[in-house]
């Protein structure tokens, strides 16, 4: 396409559908509507949220999705302020968001005006590339650059836009980016990880996120099969292995799979696929310190940065999950083309996974004076089916889902992960289910969190028919927190209870949802399928047991220590004063 005149805003718009954006999520704001008027005229759908960081963590989940960059925009100051949490949790799950950042006028920056702050430190942190639009002339240059650092970084961009340069005349050029991939890593480096995997004892898969992003599932199938490998999910990540393979163990890390832990600690080599090796994704759990620390580690991710960043690693590649495992198998297969199935080992991760069930039931099967919030989630997974989307959120009873929520293939689990913000699932749901239209997408909140980034967002899937099922796990408390007071702070709760019974399901009917309230675990199958057959928005609502009577692993287990204090000295000093 040659250069044509046109408007700042349209050389914008213009670049959008060249980079195939259909929908933005944001707040309406006076900083960016001559932008926004032509969105019909575009076939792009605006989708107006409740509140910013929504409009951010939905664009994060459409683009896991999808695996394309996708884009929110928001008033400038305090809306777009309001992104800063969702862009950080996109950027640790290397979710290609492009924020579309308004900023005051040029003429008056500095000058304290309406609605005015630096924009881009706000940011700096958690993008991998910022970018301001200094003249009217570079809109359409300086937003190709945004989207195709997205996707080349792997991670958020910032395109921060003085509100007057919306406006104007220049000439521009439209076209899309280039897609670019990583290659599978230098040769001699796969040569030494094919020899480390070949002379393995017991080689564990380790599966990160970066196999979905390079959509590699089938070949790290492929990989795990030539060598009987255990494959185990990194936290947050169930959805990097399908659940029903023979060789699938479930997640490590908080409230993961105890058959996961066991089978890793066993491993003399792990390949981390597109896995970063982060502190909190491997610490221990259940009272066991499950990493194997003698073992040999090959680290494999598309982000050089990270390798060997928070572990040492025998062997490093900066590639594509997906071409790495070609290359290290293509080399496996020239060594022995047809290896036997490892049939004891098949057969002992088949008791690891009994062992487990076992182990969870016990737990989901403990007396409880109101619903077990685990008997709970092993209805819900068992209703949802293995082909539904779920969006989790943060706290005590979304981390136990590590242990309950199975997926069969990749792109299903979105996830707040290690950022771990509360409110991060609904957003996450509607952009999931934008992504994906013929697919089951449910969000899974606390009812805190639901507080947070929940019950709002119900107006907006009504208004904008977005057919999801939000299920709140309601105890009326922070459990996780309220864990830790019982665990360090001898049932001294302060700021963990949350008071009355308020009926979500009320308030959802009141907006237009569909409502469903469940006090028994019986009650769980029928509100799921009730909810699918609706076809429409619905929430429901599950009236579980809290924190003083449930068995839960205390979060943060590894920043807490027992508190020691001489609250007679405070007791005294309370009787003084009254």
């Amino acid at each position: 396409m040659s250069k044509q005149k046109m408007v700042p805003s349209e050389a914008l718009v213009e670049t959008l559908v060249a980079e195939g954006i259909h929908t933005v999520f944001g707040i309406v704001g006076s900083a960016f509507m001559d932008a926004l008027d032509l969105f019909p005229a575009a076939n792009i759908r605006f989708v107006s949220v409740a509140h910013e960081q929504a409009a951010c963590h939905a664009a994060d989940a459409l683009a896991r999705v999808t695996g394309r960059p996708q884009c929110c925009v928001a008033q400038n100051g305090p809306g777009v302020a309001n992104f800063v949490s969702a862009m950080t949790a996109a950027y640790w799950a290397h979710s290609p968001v492009v924020a579309i950042t308004p900023e005051t006028g040029s003429m008056s920056m500095g000058t304290g005006g309406f609605q005015e702050i630096d924009q881009m430190p706000m940011f700096q942190a958690q993008t991998v590339y910022q970018v301001l639009v200094s003249r009217p002339e570079r809109m359409a240059e300086l937003a190709r650059r945004a989207f195709y650092m997205a996707k080349v970084e792997r991670g958020p961009t910032q395109l921060n836009i003085p509100r007057d340069n919306f406006y104007g005349l220049c000439e521009d050029e439209i076209y899309p980016t280039m897609d670019v991939t990583l290659g599978a890593g230098s040769r001699g480096d796969l040569e030494a990880a094919a020899r480390l995997l070949a002379g393995a004892r017991y080689p564990v898969i380790l599966a990160g996120g970066g196999i979905c992003w390079a959509d590699a599932v089938r070949e790290t199938k492929g990989l795990a099969d030539h060598l009987t490998a255990p494959v185990v999910c990194s936290y947050l990540h169930n959805d990097t292995f399908p659940s029903t393979d023979p060789l699938a163990l479930g997640p490590i890390g908080y409230c993961g799979s105890k058959a996961a832990m066991r089978t890793i600690a066993k491993a003399d080599v792990v390949l981390a696929l597109g896995r970063r090796l982060g502190p909190f994704g491997t610490l221990p759990q259940y009272g066991m310190d499950y990493w194997p620390k003698e073992a040999r580690i090959i680290q494999v991710d598309a982000d050089p940065k990270v390798l060997g960043l928070s572990r040492r690693v025998d062997v490093a590649l900066a590639a594509d999950a997906r071409e790495a495992v070609r290359a290290l198998l293509e080399l496996l297969r020239a060594e022995d083309p047809e290896p036997r199935p490892d049939l004891q080992r098949l057969a002992e991760l088949e008791e690891a996974r009994a062992q487990w069930r076992e182990e969870l039931a016990q737990w989901s099967g403990e007396p409880s004076r109101l619903m077990h919030p685990r008997r709970f989630l092993e209805e819900l997974a068992r209703a949802m089916g293995p082909e539904a989307i779920v969006a989790t959120d943060i706290g005590n009873n979304c981390s136990m889902a590590n242990s309950y929520f199975t997926f069969g293939g990749p792109r299903q689990h979105m996830a707040a992960l290690s950022w771990g913000n509360c409110g991060f699932a609904m957003g996450a749901a509607m952009g999931a289910k934008m992504g994906a239209p013929n697919r089951p997408v449910f969000c899974y909140q606390g009812d805190g969190a639901w507080g947070i980034g929940g019950l709002a967002e119900v107006m907006t899937v009504v208004r904008e028919q977005i057919p999801v099922i939000a299920i709140v796990a309601n105890n009326r408390e922070w459990g996780a927190e309220k864990k830790n007071q019982i665990d360090y702070y001898d049932n001294r709760f302060v700021g963990t209870n949350l008071g009355d019974d308020i009926s979500f399901a009320a308030l959802a009917k009141d907006m237009g949802a569909l409502g469903l309230r469940v006090t028994e675990a019986d009650q769980v199958g029928d509100a799921v399928q009730e909810a699918l057959a609706s076809g429409g928005p619905c929430v429901i609502e599950g009236i579980i047991e809290g924190g003083e009577g449930v068995l839960a692993e205390p979060f943060r287990r590894d920043a807490l220590r027992p508190a020691l204090r001489h609250l007679e000295k405070y007791r005294h000093l309370n009787v003084e004063e009254s």
